[in-house]
């Protein structure tokens, strides 16, 4: 375990490594902190430091750099996360309200994130399993087709069409409707199909077909895409920061093309405002050991995941800060009735 003091030193190589992109000596470090040692006492943390494999020296006369393990000392023993301004809360509130549906409600996150934090930035879309109904709608089209809506409180809208046998009057169709909300409303997805279990039966004989076809096709429009949606953007960032890749950015972009890449970069939901941050060859894909991704969960119970991935030379403090406000951002606004 380290002491305080080289822990002091490992801060600062990592904070001047990250802000210039060149090796730091020990120089540059008393000149530019307020270590509170001399230089030669600096010299000797750093070669504790460099034998416990925090930083390396990347070549002969060069200074120090971080490894994989002093990011990720540095990121476990964060005392701050740099806090976002109160204008950049108020864009990303603004930013999101000015969204009409939710495939803007995503867009926008998306490149709200990598516009923040200059980074790739991977946004999934609410998971339905995890949704809780809003309200079902019956809309009649012809006397016997109905359109059957169902709005969750994530804001995911799914319509069904549905063509009945026979005609049902207004008048059942309003009951129908009434005793779908009364059964299905603020109820998870998964509970729902208990919770209707009984209504085709509470019905006259005659009405039965038809009520058993809405029932159907409702429960039909609550099952889980098998392909969760995921989103991209910001991958122009990679160009710009492209020396920080040891050869060549090609393998990011490679594994970045893959659908399933993405999903297992966000890694598994979190509670609500947790972060999780993996680090260089902590990262589960081949191709992406040159990178970190930082993720977190949104809305009510972890219903979808957002995230950044850039270089392991990462402002670590200031994207945690805003991945965490995006997610917060984002799960009040699904959240507030509309």
């Amino acid at each position: 375990m380290l002491d305080e003091r080289k822990l002091a030193v490992l801060r600062a190589i990592v904070e001047d490594y990250v802000a210039t992109s060149e090796p730091v000596g020990s120089k540059a470090l008393v000149e530019r902190h307020s270590l509170g040692v001399s230089p030669a006492t600096v010299r000797n943390d750093m070669a504790a430091l460099e034998d416990e494999g925090y930083i390396t020296q990347p070549h002969t006369s060069a200074g120090r750099i971080p490894t994989d393990s002093g990011y990720r000392l540095f990121v476990d023993r964060l005392t701050t996360i740099k806090a976002l301004s109160p204008a950049e809360r108020r864009a990303i509130s603004s930013f999101l309200e000015g969204a009409v549906d939710l495939d803007d409600v995503v867009g926008r996150t998306v490149r709200l994130l990598a516009q923040l934090t200059r980074q790739v930035a991977v946004v999934q879309y609410p998971s339905l399993t995890r949704s809780r109904v809003r309200h079902v709608e019956l809309v009649p089209i012809t006397p016997t087709r109905l359109m059957v809506v169902v709005i969750t409180t994530t804001g995911r809208v799914e319509q069904r069409m549905i063509d009945l046998a026979a005609p049902i009057d207004d008048e059942r169709l309003v009951e129908l409707r009434e005793r779908i909300n009364t059964a299905a409303v603020n109820r998870q997805l998964s509970e729902v199909p208990d919770e209707l279990d009984h209504i085709v039966s509470s019905f006259d004989q005659d009405v039965r077909p038809a009520v058993a076809a809405v029932v159907s096709t409702l429960l039909e429009s609550l099952v889980e895409d098998a392909e969760e949606r995921i989103v991209m953007a910001g991958t122009a960032n990679l160009a710009v920061l492209g020396t920080d890749f040891p050869r060549s950015i090609q393998p990011v972009l490679e594994a970045l093309e893959e659908h399933v890449v993405l999903l297992r970069l966000l890694g598994e939901a979190v509670r609500p405002s947790d972060v999780m941050v993996r680090i260089g060859h902590e990262m589960p894909v081949e191709g992406l050991s040159s990178t970190s991704v930082i993720s977190a969960s949104y809305g009510e119970a972890g219903v979808g995941r957002l995230g950044v991935l850039g270089p392991t030379r990462m402002d670590y403090p200031g994207t945690i800060g805003a991945v965490r406000a995006v997610a917060r951002y984002v799960g009040q606004f699904l959240e507030e009735p509309r």
